[in-house]
């Protein structure tokens, strides 16, 4: 039974915050409105319990309300608030230098409340130090909702939001034939997501990101990588374009850098990218991006994730998912696996969908790729235990058993 609690916060979701989507997932019976959560598990207000393997796109990396991200945060709260952006901040400068000696090449840090920010300032960035406008992103990229971020993304979405810009142009992902045909024009930058995650995590080829990172020097232009969902970890290095040994001028972070406590994002530049800070002090300004409380949060979610990283059992998940492919070969078509980057193809081109609500009745919540519907996205924690590894592959193998007979 409904508890007044959900029925109420249902009815008010569809009347006020999002209607169509509301409806969307309680049509396909997932009337999941969240109450407890405590590491990978989520409970429903009406109980039902959930392993999270979605993670709101990599926010909940180190768990939902991990207890040393929460001790952290409840210490700067006795001493901070948000600051004051105008000015030099202790904790904005120690995350800053944190953050620059993660990423090799990188020379300043740039704030922001969150992804999309982070990737309008990247674009700015890159049209200013350049003197272009061109842009080439690719077909069914994601990079966030505001402004800029939005009109390098999605043709559909942009459209929607009368936010197309001809100076974006868009090529195919892992093609670099039409990305050097795109760059015959004076270009500012290109931005890709080292794995497209709304795409249904593509692994690039070895060769693809070398080849952009050669392109764009041949053209001039500047890389600029968003790392918001395949940063902090999920590739098995902090950062995902250290598995193909390239080098980028600008690398925007996100998501997990919250700790899912505190929102922050992070806009990290070379020297050539971030010249413009030297002359124009107030040339970008963000009144929340780099609050000191956030800037607290972050910097030990980077401890912690770096101690995660050499113990992350990517090799178990992957022998997990190839014993489920080999076990429903007409209906797993391709696990696509980039660390705990995971995406899993099956037969049917309403597959990820299907998975979903199948996962959720078995104790599971995975989501569905939102440009390539029959890929669920798969993105473990970093911390989870093997006994919950074993619960979700089982929970896969009985959904798998329950997709074939439909």
């Amino acid at each position: 039974m409904t508890s007044a609690a959900k029925q109420q916060a249902l009815q008010w979701a569809e009347q006020y915050v999002c209607p169509d989507r509301v409806r969307f997932l309680t049509a396909a019976g997932i009337d999941l409105v969240i109450g407890r959560r405590e590491g990978y598990r989520l409970w429903d207000l009406d109980g039902r319990e959930l392993i999270d393997i979605h993670l709101n796109g990599g926010v909940f990396n180190l768990g939902h309300r991990n207890p040393q991200v929460i001790e952290a945060l409840r210490a700067a709260l006795e001493t901070l608030d948000i600051g004051n952006h105008h000015f030099p901040s202790v904790e904005r400068a120690q995350l800053a230098h944190e953050l620059v000696g993660l990423t090799p090449g990188m020379q300043y840090a740039v704030f922001a409340s969150g992804g999309g920010e982070a990737i309008d300032l990247a674009i700015k960035s890159a049209r200013r130090v350049t003197g272009r406008r061109r842009i080439v992103s690719v077909t069914d990229a994601y990079h966030g909702h505001t402004g800029l971020a939005l009109a390098a993304g999605d043709e559909q979405a942009a459209t929607a939001f009368l936010s197309l810009d001809p100076d974006i142009v868009r090529v195919p992902f892992n093609d670099a034939e039409a990305l050097a045909a795109a760059l015959r024009e004076p270009t500012a930058a290109v931005i890709l997501e080292t794995v497209p995650a709304t795409a249904g995590f593509p692994r690039p080829s070895d060769a693809y990101l070398p080849a952009v990172r050669r392109l764009c020097d041949e053209a001039d232009a500047l890389y600029i990588a968003d790392e918001v969902q395949t940063g902090l970890g999920r590739s098995g290095r902090m950062w995902g374009v250290e598995l193909f040994g390239v080098v980028r001028d600008i690398r925007v972070t996100g998501k997990g850098l919250s700790g899912g406590i505190y929102p922050i994002a992070a806009t990290l530049l070379n020297e050539r990218a971030g010249q413009w800070l030297q002359t124009d002090g107030w040339g970008h300004v963000s009144t929340f991006g780099g609050a000191e409380l956030g800037c607290r949060v972050a910097s030990r979610v980077l401890e912690l994730t770096g101690e995660a990283l050499p113990t992350l059992p990517i090799d178990a998940w992957a022998a997990g998912f190839a014993e489920l492919a080999q076990a429903y070969p007409q209906w797993v078509v391709e696990v696509r696996q980039t660390g705990l980057i995971i995406g899993v193809k099956f037969a049917n081109e309403m597959g990820g969908m299907l998975m979903t609500r199948l996962l959720y009745d078995q104790g599971v919540w995975a989501m569905f790729a939102g440009f390539d519907r029959s890929v669920l996205q798969v993105k473990p924690g970093l911390l989870m235990s093997d006994g919950e590894r074993g619960q979700v592959l089982e929970a896969f193998h009985r959904a798998c058993a329950v997709a074939v007979t439909m």
